[in-house]
């Protein structure tokens, strides 16, 4: 999609504070985080929810899941964190981009915000 921004962070167009890229994936840092560790895994591939995925997907959201925990040791989160996936307007998801936001190192609250 050529307006979304996080089609423009993943692929390198727009610079950003990447902690962990392949071919499949990009992780950078949020940019208003809301925990001392707050990154986005975001695929390289443009989907805009969980609601528009398909079996085309399967590969590419295992692949997601695995790395999930190797990002979270990276960032120092051996005690724990929290994945986040907000979709749709209702499951305030602000952009149109699927992506799982990983945060830690503070006791955090259910539900968040």
């Amino acid at each position: 999609m050529e307006d979304c921004i996080f089609c423009k962070l993943a692929n390198g167009e727009i610079p950003t504070d990447v902690v962990y890229e392949d071919d499949l994936i990009a992780v950078f840092r949020d940019a208003a985080p809301e925990a001392p560790v707050h990154v986005l895994m975001v695929p390289k591939k443009h989907i805009a929810s969980l609601n528009d995925l398909t079996a085309d997907d399967m590969r590419l959201m295992g692949h997601m899941m695995l790395k999930i925990k190797e990002i979270a040791v990276r960032e120092g989160l051996d005690n724990g964190y929290r994945t986040v996936i907000n979709t749709g307007e209702d499951g305030q998801q602000t952009v149109q981009h699927l992506h799982i936001h990983i945060l830690g190192r503070r006791k955090m609250t259910w539900p968040p915000g």
